[in-house]
């Protein structure tokens, strides 16, 4: 960016390599009795498809929170949108991509996770960066969790 370039919007990417198969990671991600073992510390309801009533619930954010499924690509792609605070649309929510690319004859999957888009404010700021932190924080228990059976966020934030 130079000096002219204006910020308009806010998203962020991360990414990280888990050592399984890519069917079976986009399972631990799609499936909610596998994601609230490591991530949905409240539980999850609903198997991330098109069509299907789907709530996360979070012990670190109390209450269940709807999340709309608008793709699901087994084993490659799933793309969801939920409600956020600072959105840039007029529904005030973001959109979440999930990618899983196979690596190595798919014996390891590279997951990429985009979410989209903030207002360029400080509350925009506040709320993208506080759900990077938390999808950055997901990437690694998905990864203990596929590759060991380990719960990082058991206790974590009660």
């Amino acid at each position: 960016m130079n000096e002219t370039d204006s910020l308009s919007e806010l998203r962020f990417t991360v990414s990280g390599r888990v050592s399984r198969p890519c069917a079976e990671v986009y399972s631990a991600v799609a499936d909610p009795e596998q994601l609230s073992h490591y991530f949905t510390t409240g539980g999850a309801h609903g198997r991330l498809e098109p069509g299907q009533e789907v709530t996360w619930d979070f012990h670190d954010f109390p209450g269940r929170f709807p999340v709309t499924v608008l793709e699901a690509d087994p084993p490659h792609r799933i793309v969801i949108e939920w409600d956020a605070r600072s959105s840039t649309r007029d529904d005030g929510k973001t959109r979440t991509t999930f990618e899983f690319e196979p690596l190595d004859d798919d014996t390891r999957t590279l997951v990429t996770i985009t979410e989209e888009t903030w207002r360029a404010t400080a509350d925009g700021a506040k709320a993208a960066f506080g759900n990077c932190e938390g999808w950055t924080g997901m990437l690694a228990a998905l990864k203990a969790w596929v590759e060991h059976g380990i719960n990082l966020r058991e206790g974590f934030y009660r």
